[in-house]
């Protein structure tokens, strides 16, 4: 009886031993954002992976948390959104991380804004506490274009073959099967979202922007006065007159926003002007195909919503 007990107990230390040690041998992935995080799991499905944001989260405004410092330190690759979207955190991340691997000259740390053309570029604008979120490069949340995101993954497809050389075949074999899906999905969005081109919306901060340029969608008016500052009574007040003149198809938020500024503004309007709460990103990453789901809501949301003012 002791016996037995002593080769489970031997066997458990032996089996957390190797746990361990396959723990750190592991190529492991920061993510910066969900969206990221999913993408990797697509092209390198055995890499270990910490996810500094999540779908509930402004990926602009996080704690350098202890623990996110700790995952930095402890990875292979980082992969972020970049164009000044994380400059509030990630700096302070790295600084206190000290991991070369996965500092700003390492080919390791990859900006997905470096991959992509982005719209609403702000050349010589300095942000402050009092201009809000703004960034001289672009907006940064192209994720929300599918199109864009096939240009990140094609090229994030070719960091990942150079950083993981014996896998660079399965990679590639990974992101051509995606690629060839993920165009075949997006004809399938644009025709379901036909309906709405030219819709109207009232919306706040510029999160589903590239969006809204790839549907056709057209937003009247941003909820915030300025780019990441709450709305404010008199900004609402000014918005209300303008939506008068110009009525929108409905009100959007984000998942992370605090939804009590866009009820008030539909509310002023009856059922005529709905809310319509969006996730800006994936929510759960770990999901299976958690991107393209993540779009079947969105879209499908936009149409539910949108179609029934025509």
């Amino acid at each position: 009886m002791v016996h037995t007990a002593t080769k489970r107990i031997g066997l458990a230390l032996l089996l957390g031993a190797s746990l361990q040690a396959q723990a750190q041998t592991q190529f492991t992935v920061f993510a910066c954002e969900p969206e990221w995080a999913a993408l990797t799991r697509v092209l390198l499905p055995t890499a270990r992976l910490h996810v500094a944001t999540h779908a509930k989260q402004d990926p602009h405004h996080i704690e350098a948390r202890p623990a996110l410092i700790a995952q930095l330190r402890a990875s292979d690759a980082a992969i972020c959104s970049g164009a000044a979207l994380e400059s509030g955190w990630l700096p302070v991340l790295q600084q206190r991380a000290g991991n070369a691997r996965v500092s700003n000259s390492s080919a390791a740390m990859f900006f997905a804004a470096d991959h992509v053309s982005l719209i609403d570029a702000q050349p010589g604008v300095i942000g402050t506490p009092w201009a809000g979120d703004v960034h001289e490069q672009g907006n940064p949340h192209f994720h929300t274009d599918p199109r864009r995101l096939l240009e990140v993954a094609q090229a994030w497809s070719e960091t990942l073959q150079q950083l993981q050389p014996a896998q660079a075949a399965a990679i590639a074999q990974r992101h051509a099967a995606f690629q060839a899906q993920w165009r075949q999905r997006i004809t399938e969005w644009e025709r379901r979202a036909a309906p709405i081109k030219g819709q109207r919306v009232a919306a706040q901060h510029s999160s589903f922007a590239y969006l809204w340029r790839w549907l056709g969608v057209q937003q009247l008016v941003d909820l915030e006065p300025k780019p990441g500052m709450a709305p404010t009574p008199v900004h609402l007040q000014r918005l209300l007159e303008t939506l008068r003149a110009q009525p929108a198809a409905a009100v959007v938020i984000s998942s992370y926003q605090d939804p009590r500024p866009g009820r008030w503004l539909s509310g002023q309007f009856g059922s005529s002007l709905p809310v319509l709460i969006l996730p800006a990103t994936v929510e759960d990453e770990t999901a299976p195909d958690a991107l393209g789901q993540w779009m079947d809501q969105v879209v499908n949301a936009l149409v539910g919503t949108l179609a029934k003012s025509r």
